[in-house]
């Protein structure tokens, strides 16, 4: 029979991420069916309330632990628990002594040289710890989602008048002079300077840059919504002032889905006085997608355009492992004889840049982003946590076609085909046709040929190119025979 133990503790805060990360080692102990380790946020306490579990009372500030499992393993369970929290809470040590964390980042920034902050913190609370960043002259990386639009034209606003630059909020990835912050993927050094909006969109065009030989010099995220009209592009013109002054970075590349006109017109203006070359990549209707735009990259360095590595599932016809400029082909389609034409595409995925990009080149299916806000509250990015797509892919029908990304780097799943890749063998065997973009570098702690062949040989055409993995979803719905225009 289960039995819950329920536990709260004053004053101990952790990251979201690092919670959710040692919640799901804590459901996966011996004898644990439910485990719920997050701060005791309205949210969160509901959450578990859901799951049947009596709260004691409990403030945002406490730590909540939340077991049900056999009644003879979680004393177990609730020991080797205790040891992953000790092991976030443990100081760091200077001459055998333990330092006192500084209780705000203005303290933090007195004590120490910082240039820049990362707040990653729940949305509601990020505004105060940007702003005090900010006030004490840093840069600052808001890695926070759910933050209100009228908070963030006003810290970007501040930022201008401080001399700083506000990434995000929502900015997953950024590069600052070769150290990754948030999402990042391990990149060589190299002269290409990204000002993006996307942080996916950025990993995709960086990761092909890595492939191709061409490193990176920073990578300045802003957010989703700064060529907004309300935001005003104002974190964008401030990152291109940045990277046209840096003496390494030699070609800019903007990354952004379409901005408002008004807002474009006051961009372009500022890239007319820009001494730097820049590359633009503005996805939408008629626009260049991420691979074009990484290859018109290539060519105005003068670097050679490679083949974009791509892994064709196991058994398809025509097989030609690569893929050119804009993914129109190679990697082999399955053949049309015997299969009924017009099957319906689902794109499953956890970038939404690239979830874009692939809806604008397929033309047509139902696609998800589940690293949308309404779906990243309460829970771990997909990036992260694949249990949304997990359950999506379940789901698809036989017959039918699945296209998902796969991102690698710092900050994501450590070995993110240990999961996808039996759920995809499963739907492979009921019938399903299993498309993967696997953004990463060769550099990735996950491994990219590592990755890759886990996942192939699970069933899925592989694509290193998320243009190319569109491209080749969409003429297999449409039952077009392997290499096929």
């Amino acid at each position: 029979m289960s039995t819950d133990v329920v536990r709260t503790r004053t004053g101990v805060y952790h990251d979201s991420v690092s919670l959710m990360r040692i919640s799901r080692a804590a459901g996966a102990l011996p004898g644990v069916e439910v485990a719920v380790v997050a701060m005791a946020t309205e949210l969160n306490l509901g959450i578990a309330a859901e799951l049947g579990f009596a709260l004691p009372p409990a403030a945002p500030a406490d730590l909540l632990i939340a077991l049900r499992g056999e009644a003879d393993a979680l004393e177990a369970a609730s020991a080797e628990l205790d040891g992953l929290l000790a092991a976030l809470s443990t100081p760091s040590a200077a001459g055998g002594t333990a330092e006192r964390p500084p209780r705000t980042v203005r303290a933090a920034a007195r004590e120490r040289a910082a240039t820049l902050a990362l707040v990653s913190v729940p949305g509601p609370h990020a505004f105060a710890e940007a702003l005090d960043a900010v006030e004490a002259g840093l840069s600052v990386m808001i890695f926070s989602d759910n933050v209100p639009v009228e908070q963030e034209v006003l810290l970007k606003r501040r930022a201008a008048e401080r001399g700083v630059l506000v990434m995000g909020p929502d900015c997953g990835t950024a590069v600052i002079g070769g150290a990754g912050l948030g999402f990042a993927n391990v990149l060589r050094p190299g002269p290409v300077g990204l000002v993006a909006a996307s942080g996916t969109g950025a990993q995709q065009v960086t990761c092909l840059l890595d492939l191709a030989g061409v490193g990176v010099s920073h990578v300045l995220g802003v957010g989703g919504r700064d060529l907004s009209a309300e935001v005003g592009g104002l974190s964008t013109l401030r990152a291109l002032e940045a990277l046209d002054a840096d003496p390494a970075t030699e070609l800019i590349v903007l990354i952004s889905k379409p901005p408002a006109p008004e807002v474009a017109r006051v961009v372009e203006k500022a890239l007319a006085k820009l001494g730097t070359p820049v590359v633009t990549a503005l996805l939408g209707p008629g626009q260049d997608d991420l691979t074009s735009v990484t290859e018109a990259a290539l060519r105005t360095l003068g670097v050679l355009v490679p083949t974009w590595p791509s892994w064709p599932a196991p058994g398809t016809a025509g097989a030609a492992p690569g893929l050119s400029a804009t993914g129109g082909e190679r990697a082999g389609l399955p053949e049309a004889g015997g299969e009924r034409a017009g099957r319906n595409l689902r794109g499953i995925y956890s970038g939404g840049t690239l979830c874009v990009e692939a809806r604008l080149i397929a033309g047509t299916g139902e696609f998800t982003d589940f690293g949308d806000d309404a779906y990243t509250v309460g829970r771990a990015h997909p990036m992260i946590d694949p249990t949304l797509r997990l359950e999506a892919l379940a789901e698809v029908p036989p017959g039918d076609v699945v296209l998902l990304d796969v991102v690698l780097g710092h900050g994501a799943d450590p070995d993110p085909s240990a999961r996808l890749a039996p759920a995809i063998a499963e739907a492979v065997a009921r019938g399903v046709t299993a498309v993967v973009a696997l953004v990463g570098s060769e550099g990735d702690p996950q491994g990219l040929a590592a990755q890759a062949g886990a996942l192939n040989a699970a069933g899925a055409a592989v694509f290193t190119s998320n243009a190319g993995a569109a491209g080749y979803a969409a003429r297999a719905a449409a039952g077009i025979a392997a290499n096929a225009r």
